[in-house]
């Protein structure tokens, strides 16, 4: 049994007022005139009959399109949109009010897409509106692309094209022209578009069941904005496939629907029509406009990416191609208030986008390669051995740690930590050894490229951390004050950007205490190296302690308290393990 799509609406009856209540609430330059249900209106709040010194410029349509075409109401666009039922033309009245309410005496030019019902329904409110006194004129837009001539009396069909068609209309009504030449202007800019469209789904109309005319893996090209059929059904192919033909169709010089030839400058818009992601849109203007320029010859002045004239929900797009001149350019950057323009669109293209450059790392000294002193001094045999050290008790710890990882987390701690100690390992010989604050920072140059996930990422904050305070001091040797001081900012940045603190389980309940002692030593006048020492023990019991702490922070935290307390936190145990390891080896270096 076939049912409705789901819809965010109460009443399918009442989703176009109710759009316009709630686009008017949005935008305060917005208001709509009273005469719901009949009368579906929007029109800028600050124009009146009475006093509006400029031409009116006068669209609409059928519902289901939005943003078109009440969201292209605004100082530089349209004056008021007229809103028909979904898919269905409005009402003559409810045309012939909007003429009312936004004319004054320099007339009113009324934009129509190409539709019969629109086409009658415009024109007779036209003709009414004249024999009333008010100067009227009608552009009709037909900018179809996609079916082959003749089309009969019925001509092209209008769609996403008109959009570009206001914005000329409005920016030249704007310039306050008179109504004749904003009316050639706009039916200039109506000859000079073209567009087609492609469906990947079929939409679907509030209260309706929606058709299944396209299967799984179809596509249908050439399709209207209001879900009938298109010009043919194919399979679905890459989308560098499908925006070829789409521009051979627009561009056919066999059709010579548009009239641009290589070496012309064009417009492009590319238009989604309801249920295509933003990201899709712009890997579609990604692909479209190296073909304008290099397979079609064609200088490409504009893009404009966005769902400007939707269908309902239907996932598509559609692309239109407009000739640009000096005029046309100068109405598209005019500046307007209509919400659903697209703003930062202005300006001149740039015949290529070349990547901006990644720029350097301002801690780096030199682009010449790093490589180890020729002759260490004693800091920086002091570093080497410690750093040795540490990473050679991580990989013998690698089992160990998986095995507590696979009761607490994912299992992968010891190899997460093994990969980092492996890559310190490999790149020590390259390490500035004799600059302590270049070395640290090294080390987290290592870690952020060879750990990954969370562990990767928190290591590398806590030695760029170290790096940056160590970097003020490193020429004139580290003092072991410097070095604890380091280590509280390193705890610090964990702190802040990992959101863990004491007692959460995790390697801070190592690094915290060791750093507390310390520092507590330090003031106290031990000697730095039996500090060190002391504040290693620090780091182990804290590590072990976390066998009896709830995790609040990492995967530990889906685990329960009898689990957990099988186990210590596998990064705790590892964070103690290297610290201890480190101090022990420069106990040892110092005695020896």
């Amino acid at each position: 049994m076939a049912f409705p799509n789901k819809k965010l609406i109460d009443d399918p009856n009442d989703v176009v007022t109710e759009f316009i209540e709630g686009l008017v609430e949005t935008y305060s330059g917005l208001q709509y005139l009273d005469g719901f249900p009949l009368v579906k209106v929007v029109l800028r709040a600050d124009v009146s009959a009475a006093t509006y010194d400029k031409v009116a410029i006068v669209s609409g349509g059928g519902s289901g399109h939005e943003p078109a075409h009440a969201g292209f109401v605004g100082e530089g666009m349209l004056t008021a949109a007229i809103c028909g039922d979904i898919f269905s033309s409005p009402p003559v009245d409810s045309i012939l009010a909007g003429i009312r309410a936004v004319t004054g005496p320099k007339g009113c030019l009324l934009i129509v897409k190409n539709y019969t019902g629109d086409r009658l329904n415009f024109g007779l409110a036209a003709e009414i509106a004249k024999s009333e006194g008010y100067k009227v004129e009608t552009v009709i837009v037909g900018d179809d692309c996609a079916l082959p001539p003749p089309r009969g009396i019925a001509g092209r069909r209008g769609l996403a094209g008109t959009i570009l068609v206001h914005k000329v209309a409005g920016a030249a009504a704007a310039g306050g022209l008179s109504l004749a030449d904003v009316a050639a202007e706009a039916k200039h800019a109506s000859e000079i578009v073209g567009t087609m469209g492609v469906a990947l789904t079929v939409c679907s109309i509030p209260g309706q069941v929606a058709s299944d005319r396209l299967g799984p893996g179809k596509m249908e090209l050439g399709l209207g904005i209001h879900g009938e059929p298109g010009a043919a059904v194919a399979d679905i192919q890459p989308v560098n496939v499908v925006v070829s033909h789409v521009l051979q169709q627009i561009l056919s010089t066999e059709t010579n629907y548009v009239p641009i030839t290589r070496g012309e400058r064009v417009v492009l818009m590319v238009n989604g029509l309801g249920a295509t992601p933003t990201m899709e849109l712009m890997i579609i203007a990604g692909k479209t406009v190296p073909k304008l320029q290099l397979e079609h010859g064609l200088a490409v002045d504009r893009v404009y990416t966005g769902s400007f004239m939707t269908s309902l929900d239907m996932a598509g797009f559609s692309i239109s191609i407009m000739k640009a001149d000096p005029v046309i350019l100068q109405r598209l950057d005019a500046p307007t208030k209509a919400p659903y323009w697209p703003v930062a669109a202005d300006g001149n293209h740039p015949p290529a986008k070349i990547p901006v450059p990644i720029p350097a790392s301002r801690s780096a000294k030199t682009d010449e390669p790093r490589s180890q002193p020729l002759q260490l001094n004693e800091q920086g045999q002091i570093l080497e051995v410690a750093i040795e050290a540490a990473a050679n008790a991580i990989i013998n710890l690698k089992d160990n740690l998986n095995e507590w990882d696979g009761k607490v987390g994912d299992g992968d701690c010891g190899s997460t930590m093994y990969r980092g100690a492996k890559a310190i390992l490999e790149d020590i010989k390259n390490y500035p050894l004799n600059d302590a604050a270049e070395t640290v920072g090294e080390i987290g140059s290592s870690i952020g490229r060879s750990m990954g996930g969370t562990s990767g990422i928190i290591y590398t904050i806590f030695f760029k951390a170290a790096h940056s305070v160590l970097k003020a001091s490193s020429h004139s040797g580290v003092t072991s004050k410097q070095w604890a001081e380091a280590l509280a900012v390193s705890i610090a940045a964990v702190s802040k950007y990992g959101g863990a603190s004491a007692g959460y389980r995790t390697l801070l309940d190592a690094l915290i205490p060791a750093s507390l002692v310390l520092e507590e030593k330090l003031n106290s006048g031990v000697d730095p190296c039996i500090a060190f020492v002391l504040s290693s023990e620090a780091a182990l019991a804290g590590a072990q302690s976390t066998v009896d702490m709830q995790a609040q922070a990492g995967r530990s935290t889906y685990f329960s308290g009898e689990i957990l307390s099988t186990v210590p936190d596998p990064g705790a145990m590892a964070a103690a393990t290297w610290y201890r390891a480190a101090a022990l080896a420069v106990k040892a270096k110092y005695q020896s």
